[in-house]
């Protein structure tokens, strides 16, 4: 109680009651807790619980008490039948039980209220607990928070806004069910999961609602000067400036593929190394430039983390990403930085970094680190994969031999303008502020993730995604398309097998949805 609290910005007098099961208040743990927040116990019917629809159903609680989560909705009757707030509670006496509290404000609720959940369930080994409070409703409002359904609602089917419940054939991308760690399609990307597909995409990490108007705009005025050659001078110095580096530090690319092309291409190495499960072109790039590539497996019981005594002391160039693409783990940049070898390129690929609050753990515009390139990408942030931009920041002699390498005017005018226009105070404000709404709907996503059993997270993600192990994630991936939803497949990676899937991280409405989704697809598996 005290964790969702915190969450919610609120201390132990805020608590009004705490709501559960009836055949549960009595318990000890609920009741005890109940006198130490002193407040009464408000124990509700089973009939009255599987009434409220619940944001973050579970299959267990289901089966045992007929709701679908006994604390949210505990914690929204609390909540909605008493002045100020309710909690609702179910103690860890019981396996599996549910518990919620509730909050509200000391003062009587206005002639129209309703019940609002302001912190989501989150699991314990013995309790599970909500956050629900009494708020008013405006004249024109009409929702209420906590919906009241037939006592014959499904738990899925017949849920308004659920996915489909009636399964229709996809197309779906050819997958090898038993890859060796050798034979990996490193040449699969998460756009082929949605290609010619009307799927709600979790596949891709490309942020939603991009690029924003303003964006759109620039870039649609920048047509006008199609007849002329493009001219990259306003955009590198813009990109320069951004990160306090002289432009000569500074290449522009047709997105970060292009520039793990001119790194295979231009830069000799008798021994590269790349460090997994990550991005797979560098492998791809470094391959196709006829090089023997080695590899280093970061393991699932280290939390994907790095060891930076792992990579070989001959590695000289080293590739790793940060944050980990398909981990979403963050490296220190402490441990990345002591990679650093003289005679080795410490190739960085911060494709994701724009999503952390703050860069933190960036070595971008870093110069005292021997052999740095760092990659970054304005395609995830800003929804323009379609434009193909995003540069390089490495030493002048290796910006040199990479420019060398391109073609002539490889990025071409509105990618310029978009380049600059993404670098400006303001653009760069709107990016910090998404990162941190990345964070918000990250949460929601892995608390959801972790009322299933069958499901794993790879703890501590700072990215836009989340990776996840399921025992048979291939089967389950395809249920998920029949029910309108495409996820990652992970056994394209290098470390990963057919058992793990890469979600993206969406919006509360859309993960609640997926969650509904993943929950039956886990229940058709048996």
């Amino acid at each position: 109680m005290d964790v969702v609290l915190r969450e919610a910005g609120l201390s132990r007098t805020a608590v009004r009651s705490l709501g559960t099961l009836d055949a549960r208040a009595a318990e000890p743990g609920i009741a005890g807790a109940a006198a130490l927040l002193g407040v009464p116990v408000r124990g509700f019917a089973a009939e009255e619980l599987a009434a409220v629809s619940v944001p973050h159903p579970s299959a267990r609680p289901l089966a045992a008490t007929g709701t679908a989560s006994v604390a949210e909705a505990a914690a929204l009757l609390a909540a909605g039948t008493e002045p100020g707030t309710g909690a609702g509670a179910d103690a860890g006496a019981v396996p599996g039980a549910d518990a919620a509290p509730g909050t509200g404000e000391p003062a009587a609720p206005p002639a129209r209220a309703r019940a609002v959940l302001l912190v989501p369930k989150r699991k314990t080994r013995r309790a599970t607990c909500a956050l629900a409070a009494s708020v008013p409703v405006r004249s024109h409002e009409d929702a209420p928070g906590a919906r009241l359904l037939p006592r014959t609602h499904g738990y899925i089917a017949g849920e308004p806004g659920s996915p489909p419940t009636i399964p229709t054939p996809h197309t779906t991308a050819a997958m090898d069910m038993h890859t060796h760690t050798d034979a990996h399609d490193l040449r699969h990307h998460g756009d082929a999961e949605v290609r010619d597909e009307k799927l709600i995409d979790l596949a891709v990490n490309v942020r939603t609602d991009t690029p924003p108007d303003w964006l759109r705009r620039r870039i649609a005025d920048s047509l006008t000067g199609l007849a002329a050659y493009p001219d990259g001078r306003v955009a590198r110095a813009a990109v320069a400036e951004r990160h306090d580096l002289p432009a000569n530090r500074v290449l522009l690319t047709a997105g970060a593929a292009e520039a793990f092309v001119l790194l295979a291409r231009a830069l000799p190495a008798r021994r590269p190394v790349v460090v997994h499960p990550q991005f797979t072109e560098p492998e791809a790039a470094l391959r196709d430039a006829g090089h023997a590539v080695g590899r280093v497996l970061l393991r699932e019981e280290d939390g994907f983390r790095l060891d930076p005594a792992a990579v070989p002391e001959d590695a000289d160039l080293v590739v790793i990403g940060n944050p980990t693409n398909p981990t979403s783990v963050l490296h220190p940049a402490a441990s990345i930085a002591a990679l650093a070898r003289p005679g080795r390129t410490l190739v960085v690929d911060e494709a994701f970094m724009d999503a952390v609050p703050g860069e933190r753990e960036s070595l971008a515009g870093r110069t005292d680190v021997p052999g740095l390139v760092v990659l970054r990408s304005l395609t995830k942030t800003w929804g323009l994969a379609g434009l193909r931009i995003g540069y390089v920041l490495a030493a002048p002699g290796t910006i040199a031999d990479l420019e060398r390498a391109q073609p002539l005017w490889p990025v071409s005018t509105p990618a310029l303008v978009a380049a600059e226009a993404c670098m400006s105070r303001a653009a760069l404000a709107e990016a910090e502020h998404a990162a941190h709404r990345i964070g918000v709907e990250r949460a929601h996503l892995l608390a959801g993730l972790a009322e299933f059993d069958e499901v794993r997270t790879v703890a501590g993600a700072e990215g836009p995604f989340v990776l996840v192990r399921i025992d048979g994630a291939d089967a389950v991936r395809e249920r998920l398309r029949s029910l309108g939803f495409a996820a990652r497949r992970g056994d394209t990676f290098p470390g990963l097998d057919r058992n793990w899937l890469r979600l993206a991280v969406r919006d509360r409405a859309t993960t609640n949805r997926f969650l509904q989704a993943l929950d039956q697809a886990l229940l058709m598996g048996g």
